[in-house]
């Protein structure tokens, strides 16, 4: 029976032997928080807990969005458990390999960037690795590529392209160089100290020392 404060009673039914339950719950609620209720009545893993009402599928969020479902006494609520994969066994399935190539964002994304990606993804059809490379690249990296579209045509029409494009080219060696740590060695040995070379290195010096030795 409802009540006055916007609650509802319905009925959750799990696929196989058990048998029904009933939870009170808000009349619209999200479909995560309903989830959560489910599962925390019947301890079941919210992870494995797929809901069915009214013969849809629900789901937690729509392009990037919380999903709301409105709910009226009576209702009834298909759950399935979805089993574990058991510990040691492999699987063939070519499903569960799409899956792990599909590229998602993180919880922690900010709501602009997940709406953005629902639009790319869902409204323009972009390949996940077009989506991957471009949630992959930082704030920075992003203003200096379009920086680099705004000077191209620039030095095209003062006629300075070779030139910007070797510049091009020499900062992006110089921007992946990286920076060695306190302690790490070059495997070049004319940067390092002394010029030590890394232990195993084989070299014209290191055959002359065998053959002197006898080694060889």
């Amino acid at each position: 029976m409802s009540k006055d404060d916007g609650t509802v009673e319905i009925t959750h039914k799990t696929i196989g032997p058990s048998r029904p339950s009933r939870i009170r719950v808000a009349s619209r609620i999200k479909v995560r928080d309903l989830r959560n209720a489910i599962a925390e009545k019947g301890r079941f893993p919210v992870a494995n807990l797929r809901m069915i009402l009214r013969g849809k599928a629900l789901q937690d969020e729509e392009d990037g969005e919380d999903v709301y479902v409105t709910l009226k006494d009576e209702d009834s609520l298909t759950v399935a458990v979805v089993p574990k994969r058991p510990v040691g066994v492999e699987t063939f399935d070519d499903d569960d390999d799409e899956d792990e190539l599909k590229f998602k964002l993180p919880p922690s994304a900010s709501r602009w960037k997940r709406k953005l990606y629902y639009f790319l993804r869902n409204k323009l059809k972009l390949p996940d690795i077009i989506l991957m490379g471009l949630f992959s690249l930082s704030l920075k990296m992003w203003v200096i590529i379009t920086l680099w579209f705004i000077l191209a045509p620039i030095a095209h029409r003062w006629e300075l392209g070779p030139i910007f494009l070797l510049g091009t080219g020499f900062s992006i060696i110089l921007l992946n160089l990286g920076k060695r740590q306190p302690g790490d060695v070059s495997a070049y040995s004319i940067f390092n100290e002394d010029f030590r070379e890394l232990p195993g290195t084989y070299n014209a010096e290191r055959i002359d020392r065998d053959i002197r030795a006898g080694h060889i």
